[in-house]
């Protein structure tokens, strides 16, 4: 079985191994337990429930709490020769009564749909008629009160099992304390589950924490923008007002961003979105409305202009840097006032509980930012996990800071040696995005950016950046060789391999 499963996995996907856990995670599913897996951003989380759903050669209906990630996932997997659907609001209803009639004759691998739909008397009707492999609940975090993202509609997913008590169901999320994991397996009164804790501590990113004051923080984003100059990156700011006032700062400065946040029309927001996924433009300034989902495998930094409402939250948007494994930079450019303001929500919340909690998540928001101790460490403790090690070697704590943090605004420029006792030598920081690319590797990223927008999808469905860096490192000649290529499947190079090749060509021959 696990060669076959090797074989698909190379064949859709163009990978010849899988990640830590996603082997045992695919099989657990194939043989039909229910599973709760806690796999960080970037660990590989969807493919888990996906590959299964292809070997099936039944439907996977996957519960997934935003319409543009549903949409997102099931385009990619069209390109790569797997059917799969999206039922929403935002679909033309004679297109979703196609779906629905295709989805009931069997004709899609992969199912998505939103947790308000899944529990309707007559969608629960109609999926009786269709072929179920299984059930993946993706964001379910979203499920308990003690996560820091409970939506109330997706309580009503423990209908699932008295529902459909033969079908498994596999519960997926990236961030989950102890005490939600728990909850997750409760409300939905998984059997006997498979359980797959990977580890939280992701070695590629490194995390930055300083606390400034407003005028040392614009000089530190600036030092940023020029350290992370061609780099896409995302910038998480407080408030609305913060977000249009940081674009235009940019603005002035010859910085070109786009803003995303809830109070701009969709259209907007939606083709902000879009040129920052194309790599058109590679800032974007957001609210915490965006990213959640967000599959942009190639964002070299993070930067949060104040404290999150909790590491939960922190945990997640940071994580969207460095998804491709390579070297990525989380920096957190924190104000006193951000606690303060903090602490006044937390005083006008009228539920004991709720207020309980989010006083607790302050805390602990409080103590990463301003304790001595390893980043990586503390995010792996209130994650539950232990790590065997002391210093991560990868954090403003454990190791020196990059260069562009020791700047004269800096309290830290006159001495910039870790605080802990040099009992051994920290790794020499720098930008990330100080790496410089090859040629044949610019040329190749625009020839994906325009390719993309021609055929109207985001520049990563095209090529990763991982796959773009090894094919410009390999330089594939041949349809054979380009299968070689991780990321590139049997669909994709038969979908456009001959125009990647003849792109290489151009090159060539220039």
């Amino acid at each position: 079985m696990t060669a076959d499963l090797h074989a698909v996995l190379r064949k859709y996907w163009g990978y010849d191994q899988f990640r830590p856990l996603q082997g045992r995670i695919v099989e657990s599913l194939i043989a039909g337990h229910d599973t709760c897996v806690v796999m960080p951003t970037g660990g590989g989380k969807s493919l888990c429930y996906q590959l299964p759903a292809v070997v099936s050669g039944r439907t996977a209906v996957v519960v997934s709490p935003l319409i543009a990630l549903m949409q997102d996932q099931a385009a990619q997997l069209e390109q790569m020769g797997i059917p799969a659907a999206a039922l929403n609001s935002q679909i033309p209803w004679a297109e979703q009564q196609n779906v629905m009639r295709r989805a009931a004759k069997g004709e899609y691998r992969l199912l998505y749909v939103s947790p308000e739909r899944l529990l309707k008397e007559e969608f629960i009707d109609y999926l009786g008629r269709v072929p179920l492999a299984f059930f993946a609940i993706d964001e379910a975090h979203c499920i308990s009160e003690w996560g820091h993202e409970f939506r109330p509609e997706y309580r009503q997913l423990r209908r699932l099992r008295e529902l459909f008590p033969d079908q498994p169901i596999a519960a997926f999320t990236a961030s989950a304390t102890q005490r939600v994991r728990h909850d997750i397996l409760r409300q939905l009164s998984l059997r006997d589950p498979h359980k797959y804790i990977a580890s939280f501590h992701r070695p590629n990113l490194n995390y930055l924490v300083r606390a400034c004051d407003s005028k040392s923080q614009e000089h530190l984003l600036l030092c940023a923008m020029e350290a992370y100059a061609g780099a896409t990156m995302i910038v998480y700011a407080p408030t609305i007002a913060r977000v249009e006032e940081t674009v235009e700062f940019f603005g002035r400065k010859g910085v070109a961003a786009v803003p995303y946040h809830g109070k701009m029309e969709t259209a907007d927001r939606q083709q902000n979105q879009e040129r920052w996924m194309s790599d058109e433009v590679r800032v974007l300034v957001g609210t915490i409305a965006f990213g959640l989902g967000i599959n942009k495998p190639g964002v070299r930094a993070v930067i949060h202009l104040a404290l999150p409402k909790s590491i939960e939250q922190y945990y997640q948007e940071a994580g969207r840097a460095g998804r491709d494994g390579a070297p990525a930079d989380c920096v957190l450019l924190w104000q006193t006032r951000d606690a303060g303001l903090l602490a006044y929500f937390n005083q006008k919340i009228a539920d004991g509980q709720e207020r309980q909690r989010a006083w607790e998540s302050y805390h602990s928001v409080r103590r990463f930012a301003e304790s001595d101790e390893c980043r990586h460490r503390q995010i792996c403790l209130h994650f539950g996990e232990t790590p065997k090690w002391e210093k991560c070697n990868a954090c403003d704590v454990c190791a020196t800071e990059p260069d562009w943090m020791l700047t004269p605004a800096s309290p830290r420029a006159a001495s910039p040696m870790p605080r802990w006792p040099r009992d051994e030598s920290p790794r020499p920081r720098r930008a990330t995005s100080s790496i410089p690319e090859s040629a044949l590797q610019q040329f190749m990223r625009e020839w994906r950016r325009e390719f993309a927008k021609q055929r109207g999808v985001p520049a990563f469905m095209i090529l990763t950046d991982a796959s773009l860096a090894d094919l410009c490192r390999r330089e594939p000649a041949t349809f054979e060789e380009l299968l070689e290529v991780t990321g590139i499947g049997e669909r994709k190079a038969q979908s456009f391999g001959k125009e990647i090749l003849t792109a290489m060509h151009e090159f060539g021959t220039r």
